[in-house]
């Protein structure tokens, strides 16, 4: 089954810039239908109000982080089968550990290119 290059993406970060990176880099990938936060309570605010078909979160955020946010979502009935992506600067195994324990799809090391960033998406939402 194709991907459907319309589906909507939340990108969270509390970083614009990374936020700008990221979007760009969707829309290199096909990818156009793309919301943004800008810290976990904000991007929880509109997965309660939209269906996503993808989570692109920072792990380091303020007040809420990634890894907070993804746990909310994976413990709401109508969100936890969102595939979710975790952005970090740091490689921690404990992280990485903590992020799967949780249910964190998949996960991306900063800094990271188009082509990272399609590998580790199609692992999780299949090919496009």
């Amino acid at each position: 089954m194709a991907v459907d290059m319309n589906m909507t993406i939340l990108i969270v970060d509390d970083y614009k810039t990374m936020l700008r990176i990221i979007r760009n880099l969707l829309k290199q990938l096909g990818f156009n239908n793309v919301d943004e936060a800008t810290d976990g309570a904000a991007a929880l605010q509109k997965l309660r109000g939209k269906e996503y078909n993808l989570v692109i979160s920072d792990w380091n955020m303020e007040p809420m982080t990634g890894y907070q946010l993804l746990k909310e979502i994976r413990s709401d009935e109508k969100m936890q089968e969102t595939p979710f992506i975790m952005i970090t600067a740091e490689s921690k195994t404990e992280n990485v550990i903590a992020a799967k324990k949780a249910g964190v799809n998949n996960y991306i090391v900063k800094p990271f290119n188009a082509a990272t960033l399609k590998t580790k998406m199609t692992s999780v939402i299949g090919d496009f």
